[in-house]
């Protein structure tokens, strides 16, 4: 018997007593463009969870001498050839003759190398101690403004590296909260049945008739307009989960029936258990890697919902700062013709639903590891 023979052999045995994770974990490795949504979706929440390091600058620092400026290239040659590490013109601002618009141009007899672990505005470390080392910068008497700045000289990355530490939270913690209400409601209501269930299918039907947009305006518009910023963000995402929870109670709700009539439940039923256990250890178990795919579906929704109501004008608000508030910026015309980068917070958003997106097939696939 060959080499390969033998492999193959020993992999369609591993395949009968791999557990289920086991086997979604290799039916996912198999998904290459999952695989790359997966890394890309562990990047964003990586630059979130160090943005103060990764950022250049700080997040309210104000350059007043360069509002609107454009984003600065990076340049790899020079006057003087080629450069091993690249580095920015300086730029000048001037009044257009014309227009009497603000312009500005690159300066090239200033020339900025890019610095690694560069000082500049001194922030905490993940709470934990004081530094004022960046991952990139420049030298002082230099600007590094690679997707450019806003109306009051702040630069946009660092922004928006900052505000998808609150856009990105806020799709977990309102899957959470979606989470905890669908799995604990549908599993009532496929258990039990009866009067219980269709009550609850009756509410689940209500609060689904009712437009998403204009019932999340509706709710956040509730919110006191004493809060603080932080009640506001929590509030948020109680308004995010509290249409999400539905549709994963009504997918349990479906799994619950079809299992609850399985053996395995039945001899649970003899054997005296409650039924509290039974569902939470007996039938919810067996749909585990579906929740997950539930849940994985769902964040880019509670994402694309808070960066809506932020760009209405009714959800987070300054001074937090997430993707939706930053596309306030973008709702004049005039300015996003003027400013096209002012639209970059909309490349994040759009990256970061697809990368859930793909995840989230490569899940639904892996989760039949069997199928093909």
């Amino acid at each position: 018997m060959s080499e390969s023979t033998t492999t193959e052999h020993a992999d369609g045995d591993d395949l009968y007593t791999a557990s289920q994770w086991q086997l979604m974990a290799r039916k996912f490795a198999k998904h290459r463009l999952a695989v790359w949504s997966g890394l890309t979706v562990i990047a964003l929440y990586m630059s979130a969870l160090f943005c103060d390091f990764l950022s250049p600058y700080g997040l309210e620092d104000q350059h007043i001498d360069y509002i609107y400026a454009p984003p600065q290239r990076l340049h790899w040659i020079g006057p003087d050839g080629v450069h091993l590490v690249p580095f920015v013109y300086g730029i000048k601002g001037m009044r257009h003759p014309e227009t009497l618009r603000k312009v500005y141009a690159e300066d090239r007899t200033q020339v900025y190398p890019l610095r690694f672990f560069a000082r500049g505005t001194p922030y905490r470390f993940l709470g934990l101690f004081e530094t004022d080392r960046h991952f990139i910068g420049v030298d002082r008497g230099g600007t590094l403004f690679l997707l450019g700045t806003d109306s009051l000289g702040r630069d946009l990355l660092t922004r928006i590296l900052y505000g998808a530490r609150i856009s990105l939270t806020v799709g977990l913690i309102g899957v959470a909260l979606s989470f905890v209400f669908g799995l604990s409601i549908g599993a009532v209501s496929g258990y039990y049945g009866g009067w219980i269930d269709n009550l609850i299918q009756r509410l689940i039907e209500i609060l689904r008739s009712f437009p998403s947009i204009p019932l999340w305006m509706a709710l956040s518009a509730a919110l006191p307009s004493t809060w603080s910023p932080l009640q506001i963000y929590f509030g948020i995402t109680v308004v995010l989960s509290f249409l999400g929870w539905t549709g994963l109670a009504r997918v349990v709700r479906g799994k619950i029936l079809a299992l609850r009539e399985e053996d395995y439940a039945t001899a649970a039923v003899l054997m005296g258990a409650s039924k509290r256990r039974i569902m939470g250890r007996h039938l919810l178990p067996g749909f585990t890697s579906h929740i997950v795919v539930s849940l994985t579906l769902a964040l880019p929704g509670m994402i694309l919902g808070e960066t809506s109501l932020s760009f209405l004008g009714l959800g987070l608000r300054s001074p937090i700062t997430s993707w939706g508030v930053l596309l306030q910026e973008a709702q004049n015309v005039q300015a996003v013709a003027m400013q096209p980068w002012l639209l970059t917070p909309a490349v994040f958003v759009v990256v970061a639903v697809l990368a859930f997106n793909f995840v989230g097939d490569g899940l639904r696939d892996a989760a039949d590891p069997y199928g093909r």
